[in-house]
């Protein structure tokens, strides 16, 4: 089977890619490089986070890796949190505390769509191809659901009642947008 590194330290991103690539790929994380340490995300998009992620690790170990930057982007508020959304309240990442700063702001808005981007870096052999996944929904007013991670118990999406987190793994993972962006590249690589 062959090995591909996600560059992330990130446990359910991690889990979460590998039950999608379960039967094609052994998948690797940081950790099992002894890289502890989150890379920094310095960049204005979704592309270049991820760019500079899977860059970063070609460099530093010449493998072939990938990496991927999420954005949850709602109308109402300009698209924010977008390429911020992992510190959207605050540096530290808290999920809890991004959640309530967008509920708070969305208080008296009647407009919650949103979606859900993923732009994903793959470095193969030195060269570096990008696909992307979305997935349009809405905000709902309040937490529901205990499964998924970050922004998952306040987004519904489209043609479902139940938010990301009140769906079992099985099923977010055949629609969510890291979904669609990983099966981009799972049938890039099946046809090189």
């Amino acid at each position: 089977m062959k090995k591909l590194v996600f560059a992330t330290n990130n446990k359910h991103k991690l889990q979460e890619i590998r039950e999608i690539l379960i039967d094609e790929f052994e998948i690797l994380g940081l950790k099992e490089f002894g890289v502890n340490d989150d890379i920094p995300e310095t960049g204005k998009t979704l592309s270049e986070n991820a760019a500079i992620k899977s860059g970063f690790i070609f460099k530093e170990f010449d493998i072939d890796v990938f990496s991927d930057d999420t954005g949850l982007e709602i109308d109402a508020l300009d698209g924010r949190p977008g390429v911020y959304s992992a510190r959207y309240a605050g540096e530290d990442g808290n999920s809890k505390a991004n959640i309530k700063k967008v509920l708070n702001e969305l208080q008296n808005e009647t407009n919650r769509k949103a979606r859900f981007r993923t732009v994903i870096s793959l470095i193969l052999d030195g060269k570096e191809y990008q696909f992307d996944g979305k997935v349009e929904g809405r905000i709902t007013d309040k937490k529901h659901g205990s499964s998924g991670f970050g922004y998952d118990p306040i987004f519904i999406p489209d043609g479902y009642k139940e938010t990301f987190a009140e769906m079992s793994n099985e099923e977010k993972n055949k629609i969510s947008h890291r979904a669609r962006a990983t099966q981009k590249l799972v049938e890039f690589l099946k046809a090189i």
